[in-house]
């Protein structure tokens, strides 16, 4: 789905598409850590960029959708907190290198070939000492979850993700299970990989 696909969904729909609240494995992984800088990858409504800036991280987030760029732009000015947001298509988004103390990459879902790049761009972000975040729509989620994008083609497991972190200390990779609202009022679970992952100090 391209810039305009997106563009035309977020502004079709009344509100945030999604969550103005952060994504829950986000909240884990981050807390505990000593706010830096930080950088959100395909940042989409900025809901988790608000909320590190919220922490006292110094956030940019870039997404190739102005339109939900705009959305992190108000959701930011309500919550009175900062974030650098730049529109650009993350596939082709260079990072300067060493540059960031975190940097969070939240359910993007790309061919295996653009997702290795755009991570092999995280991981050369990193400061020594940062961590890497990668949270996506787990490829189980197909059989045994519950949303999410059908096609395995651009789902993610722990063994592909860590395979790309080459040089880094993984510290979690496991599918978690993530309960979201059912049509009989209680919950199912969607299943998502979490990888967390550190480059060792110089």
């Amino acid at each position: 789905m391209d810039s305009s696909a997106w563009d035309s969904r977020y502004a079709g729909t009344p509100g945030l598409v999604w969550s103005a609240e952060p994504n829950r494995f986000v909240v884990e992984s981050v807390i505990g850590l000593t706010p830096g800088s930080a950088l959100d990858i395909a940042a989409g409504e900025g809901r988790n960029a608000v909320w590190l800036a919220g922490q006292g991280w110094r956030v940019s987030a870039v997404d190739f959708s102005a339109v939900a760029v705009g959305r992190g732009r108000e959701l930011a000015d309500a919550r009175g907190v900062t974030v650098d947001w730049r529109v650009a298509d993350v596939t082709a988004y260079r990072p300067v290198p060493n540059s960031y103390d975190l940097v969070l990459i939240s359910y993007l879902h790309l061919p295996a070939p653009e997702f290795a790049g755009v991570l092999a761009a995280a991981k050369s972000a990193l400061r020594p000492g940062g961590t890497l975040v990668v949270v996506g729509h787990d490829l189980a989620n197909l059989a045994g979850g519950i949303g999410g994008p059908q096609d395995p083609d651009v789902l993610l497991t722990p063994e592909s993700v860590v395979d790309g972190l080459a040089g880094l200390r993984v510290q979690r990779a496991e599918t978690a299970h993530r309960p979201v609202p059912g049509t009989d009022g209680g919950t199912v679970d969607a299943l998502d990989t979490v990888v967390v992952a550190t480059r060792p100090a110089d």
